[in-house]
């Protein structure tokens, strides 16, 4: 067992070094495709930039464009925070409905009411 602790902390800090290098290429990546004022074309340059030379295709893309990815970043999540504000209210209705129902279900299973008012209540409650 002859490995040193230098050896050890400089494995560590390649492999973390590695862990932020994919970090980085993946985001510069997925803000090639989030972009919407580059072309088709233009996205697949950057992409084949980025990926046969991987070192100068990221750092051209963060010198170039890389003043924007954050707005980028930042939209991308204000439209999917709108779209999950949109369909949230309809869940907690649907939720509130089948609650609903499952406690008139049982309610009428165990006597408390009868169909009449069950009926009633349940064309309440789906309306």
């Amino acid at each position: 067992m002859d490995y040193p602790l230098l050896s050890a902390f400089w494995t560590m800090l390649l492999f973390f070094g590695l862990m932020l290098w994919l970090y980085v290429l993946f985001a510069v990546i997925s803000d090639i495709f989030r972009s919407r004022d580059i072309s088709g074309w233009g996205k697949a340059g950057w992409l084949t930039a980025v990926i046969i030379l991987p070192l100068l295709g990221v750092l051209a893309y963060t010198i170039f464009r890389g003043d924007s990815m954050g707005e980028r970043a930042m939209a991308d999540r204000q439209r999917q925070q709108a779209l999950y504000q949109g369909f949230q209210p309809s869940a907690v209705q649907s939720q509130g409905v089948a609650d609903e129902m499952a406690k008139l279900v049982d309610l009428r299973r165990n006597g408390e009411i009868s169909e009449e008012d069950f009926q009633r209540a349940k064309s309440r409650v789906l309306t």
